[in-house]
């Protein structure tokens, strides 16, 4: 089952989705978006989290509190629970 999350309504309208093993991260990837920003702990098994965009929006347009929760998402349901750097993959 693929999780899916409101943001803050004060920082925005936002949907994160998150796939916590291989086969829900498979389902996020078939059904991915162009305009979606997926977030992944680089060479480690973790969770892959979406954050939707809407057309013409870019990662300048998402608060930095935003980016935060999605990277502490990554994270918190890593095989390891804690990185250093999370790398940013556009999709």
């Amino acid at each position: 089952m693929v999780f899916y999350f409101k943001v803050r309504p004060e920082a925005g309208d936002y949907t994160i989705f998150m796939g916590l093993d291989k086969h829900e991260n498979e389902e996020l990837i078939k059904y991915g978006f162009l305009e979606d920003i997926w977030f992944h702990v680089d060479k480690m098994s973790s969770a892959h989290v979406y954050l939707r965009m809407r057309k013409g929006q870019t990662i300048d347009d998402i608060s930095e509190g935003v980016l935060e929760d999605c990277v502490q998402l990554v994270k918190a349901n890593s095989i390891q629970g804690k990185v250093s750097e999370p790398s940013f993959n556009f999709t």
